[in-house]
């Protein structure tokens, strides 16, 4: 039997992303390590997606809490992956890695999936990394 696992999601997307883009990325990045959505705790992102419907609409649908950090607050978070596009539009060299992190109250060392990355049906992109996070 595999070991249950306590995880936390980190989410960047495009704007106005579907939520079968985002539902699709999520799916995915969990079978990367062989999980499924019952062993998500919770959701992060950036606060400048706190109105982006899918994401929202996501979180509602599975009852996870959804937490959102500043550009400044992520930006502090070391990660394999820095983005320079990302630094650009968002104001930080990384959403999905640094969101997870801090919303699991963690390191780098639990990055399970550092960065799925996955374009969707709708032309949108959609990242995921997923932490294992602190059993609650």
């Amino acid at each position: 039997m595999s070991q249950k696992l306590t995880l936390v999601l980190g989410i960047g997307c495009d704007r106005n992303a579907s939520l079968e883009t985002l539902t699709s990325a999520v799916d995915l990045a969990l079978g990367e390590i062989n999980q499924g959505r019952d062993a998500v705790s919770a959701l992060a992102s950036i606060d400048k997606k706190n109105d982006e419907a899918a994401l929202l609409a996501l979180a509602e649908q599975q009852h996870w809490p959804l937490h959102f950090f500043s550009a400044e607050q992520l930006a502090q978070v070391p990660v394999p992956n820095p983005s320079a596009v990302v630094l650009k539009y968002m104001g930080t060299p990384a959403v999905a890695e640094a969101a997870a992190i801090l919303a699991a109250k963690t390191d780098m060392n639990s990055l399970l999936v550092e960065k799925y990355k996955y374009r969707g049906r709708d032309g949108k992109n959609a990242t995921v990394s997923i932490v294992r996070g602190k059993c609650k």
